[in-house]
């Protein structure tokens, strides 16, 4: 009886949502590491199976972590398959779920239509979604165009031309996404003197962390669509648009001045210099993962804000990373009434309830459970690294918040070392909270027990 009960719980698990969710997302990645396994796909012996599959999930993940040089270790081929991943991963987490049911033709069920609507589209989709779909193609494409054709226009005189055209794509992409993914060796480094391309990857890792739904409510304040006649002072975002603009904006303005106050490189010697790229790693630090300064150079504490940033990373339906900015400001609101004695968690004058309180909990707890267990499993297993704890925990965060900033400590990593990694930017992209629920789906109790006491602080 308990092994039959052990297969229906098993089945049950299986077929949940959440299962299908993530069974999809590991079929892509297999399928990417064996295309990227094939010999056209990289130079002559470069390219193992391990590094083939790291190279898929952090695509899929939109990480941006590489063991291997993207540019000079892949042909044009491996690296045009590392772009559709990339496009695959960063479309998937707002649209692949509710694709998938499209695409076999069945029909979701109510608790699928929950699921989907409440972590990527927080409202009813199931009878629009062909209509949501394609806006989100247009306003992902048109971004993404947009950007290519600005880099291209601002790139450095003396480019070949079609390289010029194919890293401007390449990296429109990758930055909208919020991959990382660079096909030079130095990541932006290269460009880091170019204010005008740098300002273009900016803007695009900002649309591309703040979430489809934020997305669209700036599309139709901006292109005053469905306006009905009402004046534009009128119209209002949502509260779920107004959190996550506002923290973003707070981290983004706050990462930058703590970069600045803390340092960067000594290369950045001028005001204007620091400026900048304190602004830029504030802003890629949460999402996307570029870098125009040696991150293994960075002062202790510049590392210590970047690893906050990455940890918080970006806003839900996004293709950011991290425990997300909503869940930061409810915990902090549920963190404030808890210590005003207040019953009810208020945020900009809202009352929350109880269950998405106690969700932002639980994420942030699963959070910070798996990422201190990731930290204590890399310091056991890569002893052989001339590396500390500080360089181990930057390198674990960074792939929980599927950002991709590493101190140079990735392609060192043992097979062990890169396997958690894998496993830890699968788990950050679909969120501690799914794997969990998917892993432990929640039962009713059916005992009631006493109260109790324990003595805390």
């Amino acid at each position: 009886m308990s092994f039959l009960r052990s297969e229906i719980a098993f089945a049950r698990i299986l077929s949940s949502p959440q299962a299908t969710l993530a069974l999809s997302f590991a079929g892509i990645i297999l399928v990417g590491a064996v295309l990227l396994r094939l010999p056209w796909s990289h130079e002559p012996g470069k390219v193992g199976f391990v590094d083939a599959l790291f190279t898929a999930t952090s695509a899929v993940c939109v990480t941006g972590l590489a063991v291997v040089d993207t540019g000079k270790d892949y042909t044009l081929a491996g690296q045009g398959i590392i772009l559709l991943l990339i496009q695959a991963g960063g479309l998937g987490i707002m649209t692949f779920a509710a694709l998938f049911y499209e695409i076999l033709g069945r029909r979701m069920t109510l608790k699928s239509k929950a699921l989907v609507s409440d972590t990527f589209f927080q409202r009813d989709i199931g009878a629009e979604f062909r209509s949501t779909f394609r806006t989100i193609l247009t306003i992902t494409f048109c971004v993404e165009g947009a950007g290519a054709l600005s880099l291209f226009v601002l790139l450095p005189a003396g480019q070949d031309w079609g390289y010029a055209v194919w890293w401007s794509v390449f990296h429109s992409v990758s930055a909208f996404c919020n991959a990382g993914f660079s096909i030079n060796t130095d990541n932006l480094m290269v460009v880091k003197g170019s204010w005008g391309v740098l300002l273009v990857v900016m803007t695009l890792i900002v649309f591309g962390g703040l979430g489809y739904l934020v997305l669209h409510e700036l599309w139709v304040h901006v292109s005053m669509k469905d306006r009905k006649d009402r004046p534009f002072q009128a119209r209002r975002f949502s509260l779920h648009a107004q959190v996550a603009l506002a923290v973003s904006g707070l981290l983004i303005v706050g990462g930058s001045a703590a970069l600045l106050v803390f340092g960067l490189t000594p290369e950045e010697t001028s005001w204007d210099d620091r400026l900048v790229h304190s602004l830029f790693q504030s802003i890629t630090a949460r999402t996307a993962g570029f870098n125009t300064v040696d991150i293994g150079r960075l002062p202790s504490a510049s590392l210590l804000v970047l690893i906050g940033l990455m940890f918080i990373g970006g806003s839900p339906a996004s293709c950011a990373g991290g425990v997300k900015t909503t869940t930061l400001a409810i915990w902090l609101a549920r963190l404030r009434a808890s210590v005003r004695g207040e019953r009810e968690v208020r945020l900009l004058d809202r009352r929350l309830s109880f269950e998405l309180v106690n969700r932002a909990d639980l994420l942030f707890g699963l959070a910070v459970f798996w990422n201190v267990l990731g930290v204590f499993l890399l310091l056991w297993t890569q002893s052989h690294l001339p590396v500390g704890a500080r360089e181990l925990a930057f390198e674990q965060i960074s792939a929980f918040g599927t950002v991709g900033l590493s101190t140079g400590v990735t392609p060192n990593l043992s097979t062990f070392g890169k396997l958690w990694i894998i496993a830890t930017m699968f788990v950050g992209r679909l969120g501690p909270l799914t794997v969990a629920l998917w892993v432990f789906p929640p039962t009713m109790a059916h005992v009631r027990y006493p109260n109790g006491t324990v003595m805390i602080g």
